[in-house]
């Protein structure tokens, strides 16, 4: 008996320990991210400007509130939210590499966000894109876009049965979406072309402030549906029939699976563009890393891994020495195809996790 309560607790000391690392990383990434840029930062001087900024250098404020702040904790939203819609997706249709990009749910988004910002020019006049009225618009046309792009991929399931051959029709779909918005930047302005160029090369630091207000509710509203769906998502690892069995009312389950993931891949495509790989590789990580494939657990772990991840992407994208950054998909393209290619040979049964 003795020895079987000590190998709980010792495994529940290194459960408690893996997630601690994992914070003390995002710390650690998050501070490294605030003191990097064209302007460096000492830590003796972030801290100080981050806790008592009226006491501290107002440059150094300034740079830290209302350019680095921002980017960091967008940086944060954007890799749990990505990395928390690619593990609900990988779970639904069991399939290692699906995720919102694969899928077509970020297309669906960008589409949501072309119709939206190349119109705005002579629909939307007088608004501003970057006002509040002007990124709830934003935010509303990426849900849209990615809810209608989740439904009709989920239609497709259920008709075909065939989840590989879901997953190519995603990318043929998406290949479609990107010959619309093709044709939309034909037809627009100069300016609004301008704007969503900038826009699809994915960046970090172009969410303000103000647009914080409703970027982080939104994926906060995102992951409380992802924490709820949890014992769903568990259901569905041993399929659709063994979740009907267990009385699991499959409509509540969707619709709590899918909103969650339309808000969360919705909300980051709008403010910051597409962003690619994130939401494929970092659940694998998750798992190798947990040794779990309990939801309950591996949600908030993938939440954070996600964020470190995410952080460190932001880090190499600065270059040392320059003014100029990389543009944050470029970024996670790079890194993240090596790692697709890996799962894709240790995956070699292709609807199996």
């Amino acid at each position: 008996m003795r020895s079987r309560k000590f190998l709980g607790m010792h495994v529940r000391f290194w459960r408690e320990a893996e997630i601690i690392l994992l914070l003390v990383l995002l710390c650690v990434f998050f501070l490294l991210d605030l003191m990097s840029g064209s302007v460096p930062v000492s830590l003796s001087q972030s801290i100080p400007a981050l806790f008592h900024p009226s006491a501290a250098d107002p440059t150094i404020a300034s740079i830290l509130y209302q350019f680095r702040l921002p980017k960091a904790l967008t940086a944060v939203m954007a890799g749990a939210a990505l990395s928390v819609a690619g593990l609900q997706m990988q779970t639904i249709f069991r399939n290692p590499v699906a995720g919102p990009d694969i899928l077509g749910i970020s297309s669906g988004s960008s589409l949501g966000v072309a119709i939206f910002v190349l119109s705005a020019g002579w629909i939307f006049k007088g608004m501003s894109l970057f006002s509040l009225a002007g990124s709830w618009g934003i935010v509303l046309a990426a849900w849209l876009g990615a809810g209608a792009m989740m439904v009709l991929v989920v239609l497709l399931a259920a008709r075909l049965r065939d989840l590989m051959t879901v997953l190519i029709l995603g990318i043929l779909i998406s290949s479609a979406i990107l010959a619309v918005v093709g044709v939309l930047q034909y037809f627009s302005s100069e300016s609004s072309l301008k704007s969503f160029i900038v826009w699809t090369m994915g960046s970090l630091g172009s969410t303000t402030r103000d647009q914080l207000w409703v970027l982080v509710p939104a994926v906060m509203t995102g992951l409380l549906l992802a924490f709820l769906s949890s014992k769903f998502l568990d259901a569905f690892l041993l399929g659709e029939n063994y979740a009907k069995s267990m009385g699991m009312n499959l409509r509540v389950a969707y619709l709590l699976t899918f909103a969650s993931t339309s808000i969360l891949a919705g909300s980051i495509t709008a403010f910051c563009g597409p962003i690619g790989f994130v939401g494929i590789i970092v659940p694998h990580l998750a798992r190798k890393y947990f040794h779990s494939s309990l939801h309950s657990r591996l949600i908030p772990g993938t939440m954070v891994l996600g964020a470190v991840v995410m952080l460190a992407g932001d880090l190499i994208s600065q270059l040392p020495g320059y003014e100029m950054t990389l543009p944050i998909n470029s970024v996670t393209s790079l890194l993240g195809i090596p790692l697709v290619i890996w799962i894709i040979f240790q995956n070699k049964k292709m609807g199996a996790i």
